[in-house]
């Protein structure tokens, strides 16, 4: 976790999209990965990409579109564990998923679940359900929204 912070803050100072490392390991020792190998073998694999970037970018969205249509079906599993029978759970998932869907953009979903999940929970009354930290990640993420540079 770690590594993937210094990752992201490095990017964010070079002048690059963030990237996430951490997931990319998650994948190395799902598929059988034990040692602290592994994770230099994704390193060098990562560092290659430098080089390779220019031609990979040459590459059309139409020859890997359909690849990621089957990757959002399979995100698609953890919606069956929403509880539906419960508004204050629905309706913050069911803005992540739209807002994720029409921005384009994943961390204003996000975003948007950490404020109205809390103000849904305010609303119905089970205001204990909803541990402090949680109260002070919406302020921010509502700081975010009032700030935000909209186009």
């Amino acid at each position: 976790m770690m590594v993937d912070a210094l990752s992201m803050i490095f990017a964010a100072l070079v002048g690059t999209s963030t990237s996430g490392a951490f997931i990319e390991s998650a994948t190395g020792v799902e598929a059988g990965g034990r040692t602290g190998l592994t994770a230099v073998v994704t390193a060098i694999c990562f560092l290659g990409t430098l080089f390779f970037s220019p031609f990979i970018s040459a590459i059309p969205p139409q020859a890997y579109g359909a690849a990621l249509i089957v990757v959002g079906l399979l995100m698609l599993s953890p919606i069956t564990r929403i509880r539906f029978d419960d508004f204050t759970e629905l309706i913050p998932a069911f803005a992540v998923v739209a807002l994720m869907s029409f921005t384009y953009n994943v961390g204003i979903g996000i975003t948007a679940g950490f404020v109205l999940y809390p103000f849904c929970k305010l609303v119905s009354g089970r205001v204990g359900e909803i541990k402090p930290g949680l109260w002070v990640l919406a302020g921010l993420s509502l700081l975010f929204f009032v700030f935000y540079p909209y186009p």
